[in-house]
């Protein structure tokens, strides 16, 4: 299941609970938790539509490891990209995830430089290695 849905994030509904929750990577920079989190199957496939929009469609989970049992799941790789202008982006991520009965229930995003990768998307770096 993990690999499926890193190998292309719009897969994430196929796995999910109808109530899962992702919590984002940007989560602590709202005031209100809530504000962090997105809730519901289709809430989340339209994050990562738009998160794959943001960088064109060059988004590439690049996974290095899974552990994962029947309850909780742990991916580690690189976050990358590319922009038109040619700039680059390459950041180590973790997924944690938190399954119920074979579904997603809920998913952690995390970026090792998150500002790194908000530069990124905004058009302000030129090239991300972390």
């Amino acid at each position: 299941m993990l690999r499926a849905v890193y190998a292309d994030l719009t897969r994430i509904g196929e796995f999910a609970a109808d109530d899962m929750v992702l919590h984002r990577a940007d989560r602590a920079f709202y005031r209100e938790a809530a504000a962090g989190r997105v809730v519901g199957r289709e809430a989340a496939v339209r994050h990562e539509r738009d998160l794959i929009r943001s960088t064109g469609g060059t988004l590439v989970m690049d996974v290095e490891q899974i552990v994962a049992n029947d309850h909780f799941g742990a991916v580690f790789g690189v976050l990358r990209a590319r922009r038109e202008d040619g700039a680059t982006l390459a950041v180590p991520f973790c997924g944690l995830w938190r399954f119920r009965e074979g579904l997603i229930l809920e998913h952690w995003e995390n970026a090792y430089d998150l500002a790194a990768v908000q530069a990124f998307l905004s058009g302000e770096a030129s090239a991300v290695r972390a």
